[in-house]
């Protein structure tokens, strides 16, 4: 009979297993079937009930919030080489959006969930925005201490023109080339000529 602190890491492994396989078969699902994809298949597909699933990621937020998580690491190695390698601030924050625009594309559709949750306290996605405006605003803030950047431009505003361009990129009626024509319209709205 194995002792009570055995069985609790036991289980304690259990659970870091289950949620890890979710995780990963989560991460397959949305890129095949795009963030709205129905929570009760990724649960089947990872060979769970719907139950487990939920006890590890009650809402379709919180899922996604860990899946963001896990490539959260990567983003922030961007951010530092751009800090490290781009002394141009204009330079550096398009290099940022650049970064901002990979991240939120990883999955389709994972734009709206995003621009809700700058909306809502409440959301475990809310964290995630809160964090990517904040950095969006450091590189901004640099550009406009630099006289490169317009002063009424807000990170919040360049944050949601990403989430913009990527929505545009998978919009019916775009083409190749409408994401980089939205970009050097939100670059041309931002950006100080400089004198």
């Amino acid at each position: 009979m194995s002792s009570p602190a055995v069985s609790n890491r036991k289980t304690r492994s259990d659970k870091e297993r289950n949620r890890s396989h979710i995780l990963d078969v989560a991460t397959e699902f949305f890129a095949e079937q795009g963030v709205d994809g129905p929570m009760h298949d990724i649960a089947k597909r990872a060979g769970f009930g719907p139950g487990t699933l939920y006890r590890h990621f009650p809402t379709r937020e919180d899922l996604l919030a860990a899946l963001l998580e896990a490539r959260w690491d990567e983003l922030q190695a961007r951010r530092e080489a751009i800090q490290r390698h781009e002394l141009d601030t204009v330079a550096a924050l398009q290099a940022w959006l650049q970064a901002l625009s990979e991240y939120v594309t990883v999955f389709d559709g994972l734009p709206d969930p995003l621009r809700v949750a700058l909306s809502k306290d409440t959301s475990p996605l809310a964290i995630t925005c809160e964090g990517l405006v904040e950095t969006t605003g450091q590189f901004l803030a640099a550009a406009q201490h630099d006289g490169r950047a317009h002063l009424w431009v807000g990170a919040r505003e360049l944050f949601l023109g990403v989430l913009a361009g990527v929505w545009v990129g998978g919009a019916v009626l775009a083409d190749e080339s409408s994401t980089n024509a939205l970009r050097s319209l939100l670059r041309t709205g931002w950006e100080k000529p400089s004198t």
